[in-house]
């Protein structure tokens, strides 16, 4: 069972929040007080590695009643630029999904772990009545859960989200040594540097690794100059080339990667970094144009898969 899945199962037992867990009795997606809260939530949640947070339940973990529908049919992507409005991040590295409590339909929003933690660039304030004003967090701040609430961060939070990246930086290396130890004897292991790229293209050319201290190097361009893109400037430029014909947002992007596998499958559209976010190739975002002008239903079917990837997963 996926991590991400054992963590669903305790938050839907659960009597109370904690670190990985938030409760929401609702979400009025009409109402600014409940985005600034379920904002705040999310950018704590991922700044703290990632967890859960359950729209439709009570502080003690019971359904509050509050029909979830329309959060249910909301698109990720009006959520994303609710994140970015606040943050200047384009985050959609999140899941929605239907769950069920005595009965009750319940939201699950899994927020997926930065490794670098998102700051607010604008305070998130909002309307309390007789010309007064509340204040869900402030500009500059940073925040992250501390037990059961989302609060500003400090040094040990700090610390710990580095710890986070260092570890799964460790775990990487550990797997590349197991690959190593467990090669068939009289293999040997070369080292290449980090601008080589593997390729499953038949287009792609062809070298041969050899000791030859004199033989001329060959190596791929500087992957900033082969995936010069962030993902919303792939958005940008998708919408651009199809001019008007569909827009496209970060849900969109990240759908298609997770359906089409394009992370594992598709070294040649997608790069991530060691200490950043991916970066993507012109050439994938001429290939999402050229899927869009084959199937102007590209995008929506990208959408039904990935929720019945989340839905298989969940069950």
């Amino acid at each position: 069972m996926k991590m991400k899945d054992v963590i669903l199962d305790r938050a839907k037992k659960a009597k109370r929040e904690s670190k990985y867990v938030e409760f929401k009795e609702k979400l009025d997606i009409n109402q600014l007080q409940d985005w600034c809260a379920i904002i705040k939530g999310i950018v704590a949640m991922a700044n703290s590695g990632g967890g859960y947070i359950l729209i439709g339940v009570k502080k003690d973990g019971t359904p509050s009643g509050w029909d979830t529908t329309s959060v249910l049919n909301l698109d990720p992507a009006q959520i994303t630029d609710k994140i970015a409005k606040y943050t200047g991040e384009q985050f959609a590295d999140f899941d929605i999904q239907e769950v069920t409590k005595s009965d009750h339909r319940l939201v699950a929003l899994y927020v997926h772990g930065v490794s670098v933690p998102m700051v607010f660039i604008q305070s998130g304030n909002y309307d309390i009545g007789d010309g007064r004003q509340k204040t869900a967090f402030t500009k500059g701040t940073i925040y992250f859960r501390h037990g059961a609430k989302s609060e500003p961060g400090n040094s040990r939070d700090l610390r710990e989200c580095i710890e986070r990246e260092l570890e799964r930086i460790r775990k990487s290396w550990l797997a590349s040594i197991r690959k190593v130890v467990e090669s068939p004897a009289g293999y040997r292991v070369n080292v290449l540097p980090p601008d080589v790229m593997e390729s499953a293209l038949l287009s792609t050319t062809p070298i041969r690794i050899v000791d030859d201290p004199k033989a001329p190097a060959y190596r791929e361009i500087d992957p900033n100059q082969t995936h010069p893109h962030r993902q919303k400037h792939v958005v940008e430029l998708v919408n651009k080339k199809l001019s008007g014909r569909k827009e496209i947002t970060p849900y969109d992007v990240l759908c298609v990667r997770r359906v089409h596998k394009i992370d594992q499958t598709k070294r040649e559209f997608y790069y991530q970094p060691k200490f950043s976010s991916p970066q993507y190739s012109d050439t994938f975002v001429d290939w999402l144009v050229e899927q869009y002008e084959k199937n102007p239903q590209f995008f929506d079917k990208a959408r039904g898969g990935y929720k019945e990837i989340m839905n298989t997963d969940v069950s």
